[in-house]
């Protein structure tokens, strides 16, 4: 069999990356400080030891390009990684293209998603650390499943607070979590003062997961047992989801070839940076490479938001950070791709687009779950709501590629698989998925509170 004729391109377990690569290390532009949100003075590493372990906050403010991974994390990666690269084949020709479509897939692993890349080690430095519980957030239940397990793995205790309107949706991850042993509540909850202010403002709200990180946090910080953990957004979350884009080189080298644009869906940014970050020393020598993150029309972080100074949680107990925001007051409406309604995107990824380095665009609800169909009915897989934007956008290339008659390889990363998002496709196959786009009156309005910073 030709090269060019694989379908699965699998790596050996032996090619499992050994390090971690920090982006920080080659920004043309470093990251601006980080600010302390009582005094907005610049960030110090003891100011995060209440809620961090102390591994994290050190892999927080690296600028080493490779960061060892532990032995016992990559132990317990060999469950499912390497994840296989796959030639879209049957998508290329309902699409009657020239193009080449690859998709990473990370919906192998135990939790079904990409975020057990980044849980597994936050799980192991804390218990190193002799943290004995662990509190989070999660949107759509990804990133609180793969927590959850990982905490069972490791002996800790979990405590999820999940934005409610996926809390309902999506009621299934609620119970593969309490069969892991956490606690799953939604969010906002009358167990915090965040959540009762919330409640208290408005009975109906859908929650956010702005919301759910200031729940979270304010738990972490009344309890001397417990750390606080994020599945997206900070530095070392982005590092983490690095073995990502490191794997899908070594695989692309196995059939000679390489993108031309490189594509991941965008909320908070940790799987789009994953598979985007190793590819920015080659953009940087020179290389004609095209890095495209893809958010919901709802939630158009990058494409709507302003590069400013904004607190990554409602309440304002999290650093004040430089990113692309919609203002951390925002409420992103009701939408199926619950892992996408976050106000900000990762100071790294903010930096790197406010620098050109990046692309972002946004789709539509119905244009996301048209491609999901289409992809779910060639490649045989169901995908995730939030990666079914990276699908649009992948078809949208290869599209316009055959509009302009050339060819391009274009690889994205099909971050999870969508097996516990049936009501969301039922709601679309019933015609009753709406598309929602987040306008500039409502930007006006949810930037006025942002912190002032002199």
């Amino acid at each position: 069999m030709s090269r060019a004729e694989l379908t699965k391109i699998i790596l050996p377990e032996e090619k499992i990356p050994k390090f971690w690569y920090n982006v920080q290390a080659d920004m043309p532009n470093p990251l601006a400080p980080s600010l302390h949100p009582q005094t907005m003075q610049p960030l110090t590493p003891a100011d995060l030891e209440p809620i961090f372990a102390r591994e994290l906050i050190a892999q927080e403010v690296s600028d080493e390009r490779f960061i060892e991974i532990p032995a016992e994390v990559r132990e317990l990666y060999k469950q499912y990684r390497p994840s296989p690269l796959f030639r879209a084949h049957n998508l290329e020709k309902a699409l009657d293209t020239n193009s080449r479509i690859y998709y990473k897939y990370e919906g192998i692993s135990p939790v079904g998603s990409h975020k057990f890349n980044s849980a597994l080690p936050q799980v192991f430095f804390n218990k190193i650390q002799g943290i004995k519980r662990i509190s989070t957030e999660t949107g759509a239940g990804q990133w609180g499943t793969a927590l959850s397990l990982a905490c069972k793995l490791f002996g800790l205790e979990a405590m999820v607070y999940m934005v409610k309107v996926s809390y309902f949706q999506k009621p299934y991850r609620r119970s593969i979590m309490e069969l892991y042993g956490a606690t799953c509540i939604p969010s906002p909850s009358n167990l915090t003062a965040a959540g009762r202010q919330a409640l208290e403002k408005d009975p109906d709200t859908p929650g956010s997961l702005g919301m759910a990180i200031s729940e979270a946090v304010e738990d972490a910080v009344s309890r001397d047992d417990t750390n606080y953990s994020l599945g997206s957004v900070l530095n070392h979350v982005c590092l983490h989801q690095s073995i990502i884009g490191q794997e899908v080189k070594l695989q692309m080298d196995m059939v000679d070839d390489y993108p031309d644009v490189v594509i991941g869906c965008c909320g908070g940014g940790s799987n789009f940076a994953g598979i985007a970050f190793p590819f920015i020393p080659d953009k940087l020598a020179g290389k004609k490479i095209r890095l495209l993150g893809v958010e919901p029309a709802a939630c158009p972080t990058l494409t709507k938001g302003i590069f400013a100074y904004d607190y990554g949680d409602v309440v304002g107990l999290t650093p004040a950070m430089k990113m692309y925001t919609l203002g951390h007051d925002f409420v992103p409406s009701g939408i199926h791709a619950g892992g996408l309604r976050y106000h900000g995107a990762a100071p790294l990824l903010s930096q790197l687009y406010h620098d050109g380095l990046i692309e972002a665009i946004a789709v539509k609800q119905n244009a996301a779950f048209e491609a999901a169909m289409l992809f779910a009915r060639t490649e045989s897989i169901v995908p995730a709501p939030e990666s079914a934007h990276a699908i649009r956008a992948a078809i949208d290339e290869a599209l316009k590629a055959k509009e302009e008659g050339v060819t391009r390889t274009i690889v994205f990363n099909l971050s999870g698989h969508g097996n516990l998002d049936l009501y969301s496709y039922d709601k679309f196959l019933a015609g009753e998925t709406e598309d929602v786009e987040f306008s500039d009156e409502e930007l006006a309005v949810s930037i006025k509170d942002l912190p002032e910073v002199k």
